[in-house]
């Protein structure tokens, strides 16, 4: 069986409370072979540190989501560079900009963004970058900080082709999760037949983003085959390949070998 690698997943979501342990505990028997877990403010990531040793097919990246910035301080940037370093932390994680809520600052979100890129370098571990409605800031801090350097993946990514191609020139991965089975994500798709399969790699986002036919539920790795079918029919292959290489590109990323 080709096992699924979801890249992606926010299992500490309060979403999860009622069946975390059934619904992770199922994953293996249902062809989810891992699953990187990952934080978004610094409860998210203490939340994670306790699934990656929870269980063994569970890893995660640490990090603060741009909306979660305004919370770090000297001394809790010193607690994340620590555990940044723990040998199943795989990446730097989420991090990035979000212009859609305008907070914190946009100036606080660059400073947290550029400190955290700087921790990626420093450790030698790569990036998940979070970016919304701010394709041209991201781009030039990502060139400003050379993170052709750091390695890493752009998460949930939502620009065109056209932005596909700088970050495909720095060598980044792209997850691609449910979206691209919606109706109307005509320009995901374009970039998903633009980009070469071995630069894509699969994510949830859960419990965000279910791919139809689940659209507007509560999401997790069991729908990562719809996404699965949508890529092998926007790449002209098989599914099987699509588990496949994006699997070994998943390794690739989070540098597994």
């Amino acid at each position: 069986m080709d096992l699924i690698f979801d890249t992606h997943a926010h299992y500490d979501d309060e979403a999860f409370d009622e069946d975390r342990e059934s619904l992770l505990s199922s994953m293996q028997e249902n062809g989810i072979g891992r699953i990187v877990n990952i934080g978004a403010s610094l409860a998210s990531c203490r939340r994670t540190i306790e699934l990656m040793e929870q269980y063994d097919f569970v890893y995660g990246a640490l990090g603060v989501h741009p909306s979660d910035t305004a919370e770090l301080d000297e001394e809790s940037f010193r607690w994340l560079e620590e555990v940044c370093q723990l040998k199943k932390c795989l990446a730097v994680g989420e991090i990035g900009l979000d212009y859609y809520w305008d907070e914190p600052d946009r100036d606080t979100q660059k400073r947290w963004f550029v400190r955290q890129l700087h921790l990626a370098e420093k450790i030698g571990k790569p990036v998940v970058i979070h970016s919304r409605e701010a394709a041209k800031d991201t781009i030039d801090i990502m060139k400003a900080e050379h993170c052709d350097r750091i390695g890493g993946v752009i998460h949930c990514y939502s620009y065109t082709k056209e932005s596909a191609r700088d970050y495909l020139e720095m060598g980044y991965y792209f997850g691609i999760g449910g979206v691209v089975t919606f109706n109307n994500a005509r320009k995901l798709k374009e970039a998903v037949e633009y980009l070469p399969l071995d630069r894509i790699v699969l994510e949830t986002d859960c419990p965000y983003l279910a791919p139809v036919p689940n659209r507007g539920k509560r999401n997790s790795s069991l729908n990562l085959p719809y996404v699965v079918q949508t890529i092998a029919r926007l790449k002209n292959v098989d599914e099987k390949t699509v588990r496949e290489v994006t699997w070994q590109n998943a390794e690739k990323l989070y540098r597994m070998k």
